[in-house]
């Protein structure tokens, strides 16, 4: 089915092994979008799932308009995230986690947005003002990621992972130029967009928890390090 209108928004979710919330997330965002005032548009960023993922996805979008599915066909969640952001049609971009969906960051960054106070703004879960509620695993891993970047990289924000908003002109060829994907497709983004001087803040958010992650914390440890080795070479050398 055809979309009415020219999406404003474009909501771009990632999605893994996420048969238990899928529907129930999705549905709630079509619930809750049109508080923005704008038409919207979801894109379902499938990356390798192996349970029913890929036929929820799949059906709720022959089921709705304003939602899309792809697939990337692998478990790559950088390059699901970069496919959604390329396919996306809004005039602004909301990076979103399934388990996340957090309409309250959507107004306040497309707030932000609008009023040209900066081209990209990230949801921090570890500024001032912000509250991390998930386990103290994966707080203690978003630390360790954004000292590394902090030593390593220059970086000056304080964090990379998560809820991002973007003006898409501002940022497609940011989003191209990336050269890690998996986990760190997200940090390079961020950084790469501050080194090019696009205009970046922050706004805090609240993070809790829903499921457990789709993919062991500790299993991801090495494709991380690895992604981190390619993407200080690749910055430095400002490839």
């Amino acid at each position: 089915m055809k979309k009415d209108k020219t999406p404003d928004i474009t909501v771009v979710i990632p999605i893994y092994n996420e048969e238990g919330i899928l529907g129930s997330a999705v549905n709630d965002l079509l619930a809750r979008l049109p508080e923005l005032g704008r038409p919207f548009e979801i894109i379902l960023a499938e990356n390798g799932s192996t349970d029913r993922t890929v036929e929820i996805a799949n059906e709720l979008a022959a089921r709705h308009k304003e939602v899309k599915s792809l697939s990337a066909g692998a478990p790559n969640y950088g390059l699901a995230l970069r496919r959604g952001i390329e396919q996306a049609e809004g005039t602004f971009v909301f990076c979103d986690e399934i388990d996340i969906c957090d309409v309250d960051f959507h107004r306040r960054a497309l707030a932000v947005l609008e009023s040209g106070e900066a081209d990209l703004v990230v949801g921090s879960k570890t500024m001032k003002g912000s509250a991390d509620r998930r386990p103290l695993g994966r707080r203690a891993a978003t630390f360790i990621l954004n000292r590394m970047l902090r030593v390593l990289l220059g970086f000056s924000g304080t964090d990379t992972h998560g809820l991002k908003a973007f003006r898409r002109s501002a940022l497609i060829d940011v989003a191209r130029s990336c050269v890690v994907d998996r986990d760190l497709f997200a940090s390079e983004f961020v950084i790469r967009a501050e080194r090019g001087g696009v205009k970046v803040t922050e706004i805090p958010i609240v993070i809790m928890e829903k499921r457990p992650p789709s993919i062991n914390l500790f299993k991801r440890v090495p494709a991380v390090l690895k992604g981190m080795a390619r993407l200080v070479v690749a910055v430095r050398l400002g490839r």
